[in-house]
């Protein structure tokens, strides 16, 4: 019988789109289980065939977890805030809003024509205000928060400021910007403004001078991941480190819960290491150093207190506001220039480029409190303002970074860690070994001289031992259009919440998308944007007098704000009264399985685990972790097309003839190949763009043949496959199938599309075992022992890989099966109606249009998954291979019940044996059970 994918899967699309077939229910008496992709940006490009590869398998897991009687939410949404949208809106004055709503329409078209079983009804759209009124609504909450150290969580400011008004500072014990004393009549008896400068030390979203990595050329400030090279990822531009009032987010207050945190999850261990890497937890010491000729101190953070001694030299960072302080006239220009050239580069450029040295000494010297020497002071991009101090006591006889630092600027070397090796010559970082040339810590191995040495620096009243975490505070304003507003106003300088009764506060009509001409972000270019207090509403800005109306912060928030509670908004994506409500909240609880991409790993990943934390610590939600579960799915690569063309020239010279010529490889679209093949269709190249118009051609054999690569599928290397052509062609359950079959779901693996074939062969000869020719014809005979074998075996091994993710290995299993079916004629409703249910996750559309066919008038998604029954998998008989001094002479089928003393017995008794004996006794007899019979003669 024919299969005619195409008409099946629009069939089987519109049935389950007007049945809501995957709609879910928040009232149920079912097991819940949470299925969760990482929702898309929905970029212009739409979909290639590489971004399906999570959603399928995820798709696979919710519908066998429905299988299971499971009440699974598998819901679908858009991170639709983004850069390319506003990039767009600038160079061609269409908002963002209308590209983006086109952009989603064309990723939903896709989506639904590859037989999702998302529950489109839970859409949520980052974007919308219905959506970040409670994105906004979260921010309101940071702000009026701090972070109690003594209860470890997160708490109301109302419980700060009665503690200010009944102790002060005294006993305090919170995450702040800096430690503030004062009693509580001093802070009774302070200004309103005052008070607000004081909680906004304390606050979880709060207003400081931050260094950024500002691009004029974008007009905004970057995240880390935005920025390569000191050039902006989107569109390469220039990015500098510069200072600017910011609104950050106090994550470093929860540095240790997301460090213990990763032990109570389900992660790939990569990710987890990515993690406990950027939150980069040490302990050590915080030291002073007294700067000679000045009152100031330099502070340090150690890991290696123990090596004070050998402390030579110190080392601060360009931006550490002491360098401006500490500078001599004499060293003014080399330091001036030196932080002009490293503002050009991003911390985590600085970080990863171990190997150059650069520096400038600031003329001034520190004292080291136990040596009593002068340690000259340089400034080096090595040092980083954000971790620790902003300052590092170099010690570079045993740390590789100082010992470069060292030999560059000609350095003292002082060796204070006992060994062998030449420090003058390369830097000695052990902990296995003493203290030397330390006067008091001499003879002491590292743990006892490291408690030594901080109790002499606590003595001494010049530090303490502390722990120390890399993670910083995560700057949250972009100055961006194409973002949530942040709902602040400005009183006398200072922030105020907008009410929340007040929310959304809805992104306002800007008549240009780049920032003002006084450099204000593009929000300054609206009309209707300020805060009258009296009306709480927002009204025209010319209307600002700063009595009753005032202005509202012109940043947005970043890309990550929408996503960092959405998994939450999923519950009920249409509740009015709350983000989610604590009792749905309870039931959904953790998502049981997200799958997304490693790249998140620091983003993403972090931010969500940290607002989750805080949700749960104002006692929101009830779940301390969003995602127990998580797997990265591998890339799929492209197979890319190259053309060879002769230098100076246009011509095109074909693959085999190329090592003849002086040539430049240049990509092309993988579309101008002939069908499958790697020939490339000279006319259509022509046609393509107008500079190959006139193209010559050195053909072989009549045919111009690319060369081919395998390489990341994207765009720029016009190496993408559209998702669209695969369904047409070969349907979207041959999509789905030929995605798992490539290999591991975690793995990276390349794209062929002529591998299809294969699946779509599969998919036929599935189609036809329920037919008898073109006539559909289904036995209700009892199926004999072995037709039950063939089916248990399949359960067996596809529930085994489905709960381990294996479901390339399913694939194959499903291709035995058929194949063994097809053999021995099966044709047993008894067989074809639970072998539809098992291959219904992978290939939901044949699936439900076999299932229609045996009779049943509802969908096969609910379907109880077929139980495995090992009885059928017993063997009947077994048969042995039977060999004779290491050689097999022949088999025999003997009962799978006997034991090995019977099977023994019978294989000597057996004629063909008597034969090779000869009347001789055997040495030996091994009898493997249900394996091998070797005789030993």
């Amino acid at each position: 019988m024919f299969y005619d994918h195409q008409q099946i899967e629009k069939k089987w699309q519109k049935y389950w789109e007007e049945n809501q077939t995957y709609k879910t229910s928040n009232n149920t008496d079912k097991p819940k289980f949470y299925v969760l992709d990482m929702f898309p940006y929905p970029s212009g490009a739409g979909l290639h065939v590489g971004h399906p590869l999570g959603y399928i398998a995820s798709d696979i897991y919710a519908r066998y977890k429905r299988h299971q009687g499971f009440n699974v939410l598998h819901p679908v949404g858009y991170d639709s805030f983004g850069l390319p949208a506003e990039q767009y809106a600038i160079q061609t004055g269409q908002h963002p809003a209308i590209t983006t709503e086109q952009n989603i329409n064309r990723y939903e078209e896709q989506l639904r024509k590859i037989g999702f079983s998302f529950d489109w009804s839970r859409e949520v759209r980052t974007s919308d205000a219905s959506y970040y009124k409670w994105t906004q609504w979260i921010f309101i909450q940071l702000y009026h928060s701090w972070y109690n150290k003594n209860t470890d969580k997160a708490e109301s400011i109302d419980s700060l400021i009665r503690h200010f008004e009944e102790k002060g500072t005294e006993g305090l014990n919170a995450n702040q910007n800096d430690e503030l004393n004062f009693t509580s009549e001093e802070w009774k008896n302070a200004s309103e403004i005052d008070k607000e400068d004081i909680l906004l030390n304390y606050r979880l979203a709060y207003r400081a001078e931050t260094t950024v990595n500002w691009c004029p050329a974008l007009g905004t400030v970057l995240a880390n991941d935005e920025v390569k090279d000191g050039k902006s990822e989107r569109g390469g531009f220039p990015v500098f480190q510069k200072k600017m009032m910011q609104w950050s987010m106090r994550i470093s207050a929860y540095s240790e819960r997301l460090l213990q945190g990763l032990n109570t999850l389900d992660w790939p261990q990569p990710l987890k290491d990515s993690q406990e890497y950027w939150i980069g937890k040490s302990q050590g010491a915080q030291v002073q150093f007294k700067v000679e000729g000045h009152d100031e101190t330099v502070e340090v953070f150690t890991t290696r207190p123990d090596t004070i001694f050998g402390a030579t030299f110190m080392v601060l960072a360009p931006e550490n506001p002491l360098v401006e302080t500490i500078t001599t006239d004499a060293q003014k220009v080399e330091v001036d220039t030196y932080i002009e050239e490293t503002s050009k580069k991003t911390e985590r450029d600085r970080m990863s480029d171990v190997k150059n040295v650069s520096g400038a000494f600031t003329g001034s010297y520190a004292i080291n409190p136990f040596s009593n020497e002068k340690m000259p002071i340089y400034i080096s991009d090595y040092v980083l303002m954000g971790y620790g101090t902003g300052a590092v006591m170099a010690v570079p006889a045993h740390d590789e970074r100082d010992h470069r630092f060292a030999k560059k600027f000609n350095l003292e070397i002082k060796k204070v860690v006992e060994t062998e090796e030449d420090v003058q010559e390369k830097s000695f970082d052990s902990k296995d070994s003493v203290c030397v040339n330390s006067d008091f810590l001499n003879g002491l191995h590292y743990n006892e001289a490291k408690a030594k040495i901080i109790s002499e620096i606590e003595t001494k009243g010049i530090g303490h031992g502390t722990t120390n975490y890399r993670q910083r505070d995560a700057i949250f304003s972009r100055q961006r259009y194409w973002g949530e507003p942040v709902p602040i106003y400005y009183k006398d300088g200072m922030p105020y919440t907008l009410p929340t009764s007040a929310l959304p506060l809805e992104l306002p009509e800007v008549e240009k998308y780049l920032p003002t001409e006084d450099g204000d972000p593009p929000l300054g270019n609206a009309k209707e944007f300020a805060w009258d207090e009296a009306n709480q509403k927002v009204v025209a800005t010319d209307l600002i007098d700063d009595k009753t109306i005032f202005p509202l912060e012109l940043s947005t928030m970043p890309g990550w704000a929408g996503s960092s509670w959405y998994f939450l908004r999923y519950m009920d994506p249409n509740d009015e009264e709350t983000f989610v409500k604590k009792e749905l909240a309870d039931y959904w609880g953790q998502v049981d399985l997200y799958i997304g991409g490693s790249e998140h790993a620091t983003g993403h990943l972090l931010y969500s685990r940290f607002w989750n934390m805080f949700l749960k610590d104002r006692g929101y939600i009830s779940h301390d972790e969003p995602f127990q579960k998580l797997i990265n799915q591998g890339m799929i690569l492209g197979m890319s097309a190259f053309v060879y063309r002769i230098d100076g020239t246009n011509q095109y010279v074909s693959k085999n003839l190329a090592k003849d010529y002086q040539t430049q490889q240049i990509h092309v679209d993988v579309s101008l190949l002939k069908g499958t093949s790697d020939e490339l269709d000279t006319e259509a190249f022509k046609a393509w763009r107008p500079d190959y118009a006139d193209a010559e051609f050195i053909l072989e054999d009549g045919k111009y043949i690319t060369d081919r690569e395998v390489e990341k599928m994207s765009k720029s290397k016009y190496n993408v496959v559209n998702p669209d052509d695969i369904c047409e062609e070969y349907g979207a359950d041959g999509l789905r199938l030929y995605e798992m079959f490539l290999g591991p779901l975690e793995q990276s693996k390349p794209w062929n599309t002529q591998g299809l074939s294969g699946v779509y062969g599969f998919l036929k000869k599935f189609w036809n075992l329920y037919f008898n020719g073109d006539v559909f014809e289904v036995s209700d005979e009892e199926p004999t022992k072995a037709e039950y074998k063939v089916l248990h075996t399949l359960i067996k091994k596809v529930v085994y890989d489905i709960e381990n993710f294996s479901f390339n290995t399913s694939v194959s299993s499903f291709m035995i099966a058929v194949n063994e079916l097809q053999k021995i004629k099966c044709n047993k409703r008894n067989i074809l109606e639970p072998l539809a249910v098992i291959i219904s996750p992978y290939a939901p559309h044949i699936c439900e249009e076999l299932w229609s066919l045996l009779g049943h008038g509802t969908s096969i998604e609910f379907e109880k998954f077929p139980a495995l029954n090992e009885d059928y998998l017993v063997e009947d008989e077994i048969e042995y291979p039977v060999s004779v001094n290491g050689k097999m002479k022949f088999k025999i089928s003997l009962s799978a019940q006997l034991s090995a003393k019977e099977v023994e017995d019978l294989v000597i008794s057996n004629e063909k044996m008597q034969q090779i004996l000869e009347g001789k006794t055997p040495k030996k007899i091994i009898v493997v059970p249900h394996r091998i019979v070797n005789i030993v003669i």
